[in-house]
């Protein structure tokens, strides 16, 4: 997947730099796999905003997604590469020996005509889901289950992959892209590969609007505010005293907010990287 720079012919698109989806194979959606998704606008069921910057946006449909992968023991093959709009990975459109069509994640380098199978068993290449115990060690997953059976939700966004470092008893070690280390059940599938669309992070919207189509609006800083709107508000001038922390007074650089408590801390080996080198 290939970065795509444009002739600056208006001011939005001068800073431009966009994804150029030659891997996207069609842009018709599958229809029988696609559910109507209702708007928010960030409004709780009192209709008041409970969260902030949000509303408007192009119109979306929700593309259903395999993650839990238990169609064991057959075979499907890549009918299409799509692009869905409510992740920043690709998806991919596989169709089982029996007829029936299911969506997943794409991982990077799958193609059409590609055949993928999941369960025991099975090679571990990419697009595979395997059971954590047959995957080779060292090798590179995404879409980690948690839990058995409850399906993947580690390792899901574009680019993300994770590494089964190691294997503790009943529990797989496995490195996340956070980098954080933790143990998780053997008995947990994953998915051979890293996710698609890896230069996600890379493009430049180029202009505000295009930020309103993806459904955000624009965001007032907490410095411009009055006293009474925000905890860094007021000042004479242009100060901006305090430290930065959120409208309910949640600090933003280095203050811990997991529950010290939380039944699965035992299974973390080591924290996730911080990016406040304090």
């Amino acid at each position: 997947m290939a970065l795509k720079k444009y002739k600056p012919v208006t001011p939005g698109l001068r800073q431009r730099v966009g994804i150029d989806y030659s891997e996207i194979t069609t842009n018709k959606p599958e229809k029988s796999l696609v559910r109507p998704l209702k708007k928010t606008g960030g409004r709780n069921h009192d209709g008041k905003m409970t969260m902030r910057n949000r509303g408007g946006g192009h119109k979306r449909r929700y593309r259903v997604i395999d993650f839990k992968r238990n169609k064991e023991g057959m075979k499907a093959v890549v009918s299409t590469i799509e692009y869905d709009p409510n992740r920043t990975a690709f998806i991919a459109l596989v169709e089982y020996t029996d007829g029936e069509k299911r969506y997943i994640i794409a991982p990077q380098g799958l193609k059409v005509g590609d055949t993928i199978e999941s369960g025991r068993g099975v090679e571990p290449l990419p697009g595979n889901s395997m059971y954590l115990d047959e995957i080779p060690l060292g090798s590179t997953i995404h879409a980690i289950e948690m839990t058995p059976g409850k399906g993947a939700a580690l390792a899901r966004s574009a680019g993300t992959n994770g590494t089964l470092m190691g294997i503790e008893g009943k529990y797989a070690v496995v490195k996340l892209p956070s980098g954080e280390v933790r143990r998780i059940l053997l008995t947990c599938k994953a998915t051979i590969g890293t996710t698609s669309n890896a230069d996600h992070s890379l493009q430049v919207l180029g202009k505000a609007g295009r930020k309103r189509w993806l459904g955000r609006r624009s965001r007032v800083r907490g410095v411009a505010m009055n006293p009474v709107d925000h905890p860094m508000g007021g000042g004479e001038g242009r100060s901006s005293g305090g430290h930065p922390r959120s409208r309910t007074g949640i600090m933003a650089k280095g203050q811990k907010t997991r529950n010290p408590k939380k039944a699965s801390n035992k299974l973390i080996i080591s924290k996730r990287k911080s990016k406040n080198k304090r």
